[in-house]
């Protein structure tokens, strides 16, 4: 059995934690993000409210099939719900966060003690006493599913599987493991080996992880980080980190004076940071994003590191009404995606997702690509990414692209990343070192003027 979320604050009933998870579980069946769903959770249930989602999310493959088991019909959403959130806490005893009697009794006192809930208690606790009964059989019974298998759901696992024929499984396993903490040093006020040393001294261990970040080995709060208030770190995973320094990536001081650079789809900036980071004061950057309240986050990031850009809230497909004419030395296109690469931080993206998305949103990708390309000067460059693992997303909207564009030419980029725990590091000898999230990087430059 794993140790219990802790909350903050006074104790909280765990039913009525249940009762929360339940219902965040129902609004993401019906399409609203887990991270909406938390906010509207009061605060002094959150934290353990969202350890246990996050377990129930990464657990909800099993639990549906364990389900359909004891239930001949779906019941409806929200006993459902409930019922799913118990069985995936419970199910697995050497990984429950409670024992699965304590989990079984404290679900059916959610019911009893939820309105709309109360009706069905009866069902929910005879449910539940048969899974404690006869779990062992329901499981064997539940193990050829491979939505049980693999806790995504079957049209998630064939693609993958398609894409990544050596690798699927790997991408799987890592998905259904909680990300750590991981921070992107700012080397223009403070070295990553300094930074390492003052958090030590403080009681706060990282280990390094690429060129800049540095890696918790106990998450906490930004709050309790040393520094961070003072723009010394920012959150950004060791994946998200490559986009800046592929940008710039062998360009000498000469030519990064007095760039121009735009970052296509900037919030929540931190991309955008970790250029201005890594550029010298006379370059110019621009950050656009279409939704004007994430502008905001990007300007109060950027505050925070004492930072500047020209932040614009726009659509970057829609040119005429943002862009006045000057050609970009570079452009950071991280274009909207499915997300797939993402969901050790974001479990509830793969039960978000239809298979469908993939298609509408290659097409984005595609549609930005051709906005963006003309913009960019010759002998600039541009940066493609994605935090997918998904073909369409990466290799296959580059070649199509190429196709279409003999003046793009492909530099050595890191293509396809898979999501990697630092317990694969080993076996993983051919994927970018240490923890990281799934991601595509395909830098292209154009060709020069004669």
């Amino acid at each position: 059995m794993t140790q219990a979320p802790q909350t903050s604050g006074a104790s909280v009933p765990l039913w009525q934690q249940l009762q929360a998870v339940a219902q965040a579980v129902a609004q993401v069946r019906r399409g609203v993000s887990g991270t909406a769903a938390l906010d509207a959770v009061p605060s002094a249930l959150r934290p353990g409210v969202q350890a246990l989602l996050f377990q129930v999310l990464r657990q909800l493959g099993r639990a549906q099939a364990l389900r359909a088991q004891l239930a001949s019909r779906t019941p409806p959403p929200l006993p459902d719900a409930l019922l799913c959130t118990a069985l995936a806490l419970a199910w697995d005893p050497d990984n429950a966060p409670y024992e699965p009697h304590t989990l079984v009794n404290q679900a059916v006192e959610a019911a009893k003690n939820t309105r709309s809930l109360q009706a069905n208690a009866s069902f929910l606790n005879a449910c539940l006493r048969r899974f404690l009964r006869e779990r062992d059989a329901l499981v064997r019974a539940t193990d050829d599913d491979i939505q049980a298998q693999w806790n995504h759901p079957a049209w998630w696992v064939k693609r993958v599987e398609v894409d990544h024929p050596t690798h699927w499984q790997d991408i799987l396993r890592a998905n259904n493991q909680a990300a750590p903490m991981t921070l992107r040093v700012n080397t223009q006020r403070i070295t990553r080996d300094a930074l390492q040393a003052r958090w030590q001294a403080a009681g706060l261990i990282a280990q390094p992880v690429g060129e800049q970040g540095l890696v918790l080995t106990q998450a906490r709060s930004v709050r309790d980080i040393p520094d961070f208030e003072a723009g010394l770190c920012s959150v950004q995973d060791a994946a998200a980190q490559c986009a800046a320094q592929l940008l710039l990536k062998g360009l000498t001081p000469a030519q990064v004076s007095g760039m121009r650079i735009l970052d296509a789809c900037a919030a929540p900036g931190g991309k955008t940071a970790h250029v201005l980071e890594m550029l010298p004061h006379r370059a110019k950057v621009t950050a656009l994003d279409i939704d004007p309240q994430r502008c905001e986050r990007v300007v109060e990031n950027l505050a925070r590191l004492g930072l500047q850009a020209h932040v614009i809230a726009a659509d970057a497909a829609l040119p005429k009404g943002w862009w006045d004419g000057d050609l970009f030395d570079g452009i950071l296109l991280d274009a909207p995606c499915t997300a797939s690469g993402i969901v050790r931080r974001h479990p509830d993206v793969r039960w978000l997702r239809r298979e469908s998305d993939i298609a509408q949103l290659a097409a984005i990708q595609k549609n930005l690509l051709k906005r963006l390309w003309p913009m960019v000067r010759p002998g600039g460059r541009l940066l493609y990414c994605t935090c997918s693992v998904f073909k369409a997303e990466g290799d296959d909207q580059l070649k199509t692209f190429l196709e279409h564009n003999t003046d793009a030419h492909l530099m050595p980029s890191l293509g396809h990343l898979r999501p990697q725990n630092n317990t694969q590091t080993a076996t993983l000898t051919d994927n970018l070192a240490g923890d990281h999230d799934g991601f595509y990087y395909a830098l292209l430059e154009k060709t020069p003027a004669p």
